[in-house]
């Protein structure tokens, strides 16, 4: 298996695997699923200020992790907001875990400080995947989101990247480190 930078012909398969947490599941709170078109500007949109990565077992992508920006502000730009999403055939594998390593040392490497997980409530499983990623709880919104006729708490979870120093420098982009979409990142055995 191999981690690789996502490109925009990734974007059907990624599409795919989130089809499931978004419709008929309250693990997203987006009401649609958006399709291959809206998945290819999405991973776009994120290049190169923030990772977006996909897992391909003999070629086919079977999850994905990305980090997007906390907030819009720029006194936030140190801050990242991650998720990971795996196929049904890769649950259960420690496969979500080693996608946040990879993930969580990209953003290392770019400069952000904190990186932050978002769960709706309950869901055993993603918190679990989280605090083994070396995340740990700290809040609860309650009742802020109302999907499939219920409403649903959200936990955060925050890991530390990195120190957070008197006089930062700007998080990096992908191109400077020498990332370029398509390219391999790790090879997970």
């Amino acid at each position: 298996m191999r981690c690789q930078i996502a490109t925009p012909a990734d974007a059907g398969a990624c599409s795919e695997i989130y089809r499931p947490f978004v419709d008929g599941s309250s693990v997203s709170f987006e009401l649609a699923s958006p399709g291959p078109e809206d998945m290819a500007q999405r991973i776009e949109k994120l290049w190169p200020s923030h990772p977006w990565i996909v897992l391909k077992d003999d070629g086919r992508v079977v999850g994905y992790a990305y980090g997007s920006p906390y907030r819009e502000r720029k006194a936030y730009q140190w801050a990242v907001e991650v998720t990971v999403y795996l196929a049904p055939e890769a649950r259960g594998k420690g496969l979500g875990r080693k996608l946040y390593d990879v993930l969580t040392d990209i953003l290392t490497r770019q400069g952000f400080t904190k990186a932050y997980g978002v769960v709706t409530l309950p869901n055993p499983a993603s918190a679990a995947l989280h605090e083994a990623a070396g995340f740990r709880p700290f809040a609860v919104y309650r009742n802020i989101g109302f999907k499939n006729g219920s409403w649903h708490d959200v936990g955060w979870w925050e890991r530390d990247l990195a120190p957070c120093l008197e006089q930062p420098q700007a998080p990096l982009p992908l191109s400077a480190l020498g990332y370029e979409p398509g390219m391999q990142v790790a090879d997970l055995d």
